[in-house]
């Protein structure tokens, strides 16, 4: 018997979402070159249609969300992947594949902003964009890997989420992670669990595109796959149809947030490294959490029981676990490369007397371990000084 050697691999953050992509089933990319994403469509421009999908360069950012909508809806695996200017053109059409619930996945590899802001340097800017980029109510998957590897596993659990709720969902990047270069370890195909649409029952006299099934999620022919049916960004009955009726309409929104929401213990995914004992939590994801990692030890090589708590799955915001950390801990602090977003969130959800304080940083330049450490040793003096 042939044992399976995974195998291992010096690559970029940017190559490890393509290959990711690639192993996921990813059959379509389509969109528009903008740093500090583009090595994404430049890899995939070569490997799509070796393995037999499809890449486009549309005009712009609009387009190839509406793109990548179609592909998905014609039974493709469909990626765009952007940053900064281009997420926010996306918004739109993002919105459209929510209620019209088309799986695909957008890749954020976030860089400073506003605008055009500094496009080489790295950020956390679009954290609350994610979540609150497009008009009215409803739910968004988006998870933040740390590192190159975590850029390939999870761009394949991106997917998986897609497909298994029927929504789009978003891979939060930052330049940092997309441009480093690390080992990865690349796992036998054999090995990778990859989850499919689910599909109508064979034999259906008639299809209703809309009508869930007990969790929530109704079942995706593809188009040319013998159904014809409506798919509208109105909000619509079961039979994809337009409606106005309030009951209707009430039903189809509180149904697209409670498929992801029923369901977080699949898809909420978080760390947490040293925080048994721990009186002082670090807060922090992405490329941030790396710097707070070292923090913590270095703080536990001077005696101070300090952790560290990571939300990769950033929306939905793992709400349970954050509140249940913060309870534990006296202090808690969110190192962020913004002005201070996912802090808010901890804020709402600790409910209690943890002090809670952020470090910041919109430079384009990483928060250092350093940094991160003189704020826990002063936080340590503060309690020793209100004892």
């Amino acid at each position: 018997m042939t044992e399976i050697t995974p195998l291992a691999r010096l690559m970029q953050g940017n190559e490890a979402i393509a290959e990711g992509a690639l192993a996921a089933g990813v059959r379509f990319f389509a969109g528009y070159p903008i740093t500090p994403s583009t090595e994404i469509a430049e890899i995939l421009s070569k490997k799509l249609p070796v393995v037999g999908g499809k890449f486009i360069q549309m005009e712009d950012e609009i387009s190839s969300m509406a793109a990548v909508i179609g592909a998905s809806l014609a039974g493709s695996k469909s990626l765009t992947a952007t940053s900064g200017p281009g997420f926010s053109l996306k918004q739109e059409n993002l919105g459209f594949a929510v209620i019209a619930e088309v799986p695909c996945v957008v890749v954020n590899v976030q860089r400073c902003g506003p605008s055009t802001g500094i496009p080489t340097a790295t950020a956390q800017g679009d954290i609350m964009q994610a979540r609150w980029g497009t008009h009215g109510d409803h739910p968004v998957i988006a998870l933040c890997p740390a590192s190159v590897q975590e850029s390939y596993s999870l761009t394949i659990q991106a997917f998986n989420l897609s497909e298994r709720f029927r929504t789009p969902v978003i891979l939060l990047s930052e330049e940092v992670i997309g441009h480093s270069r690390e080992r990865v370890i690349l796992p036998d195909p054999s090995e990778i669990k990859i989850v499919d649409r689910k599909k109508p029952p064979a034999g259906l006299e008639k299809y209703f595109p809309y009508k869930p099934d007990d969790d929530g999620v109704p079942p995706m022919a593809n188009f040319c796959e013998g159904y014809r049916y409506h798919v509208t960004g109105l909000t619509h009955d079961e039979s994809g149809g337009p409606t106005t009726d309030p009951e209707k309409a009430e039903r189809l929104i509180n149904r697209l947030n409670d498929k992801v929401m029923d369901h977080l213990d699949e898809i909420t995914m978080t760390e947490s490294w040293m925080t048994e004992d721990a009186e002082i939590i670090v807060i922090a994801y992405g490329a941030t959490s790396r710097s707070a990692k070292s923090a913590v030890k270095k703080a536990r090589e001077m005696g101070i029981k300090a952790g560290l708590f990571r939300p990769i799955t950033i929306w939905p915001f793992p709400a349970k676990e954050t509140a249940a950390i913060c309870k534990q801990a006296g202090t808690v602090i969110v190192p962020e490369l913004n002005l201070g977003q996912l802090i808010g969130e901890v804020e709402r959800v600790a409910r209690s007397n943890t002090r809670i304080k952020g470090i910041n940083r919109v430079t384009g330049e990483m928060i250092t371990p350093d940094e991160i450490l003189d704020v826990i040793k002063s936080e340590v003096k503060v309690k020793k000084n209100a004892e």
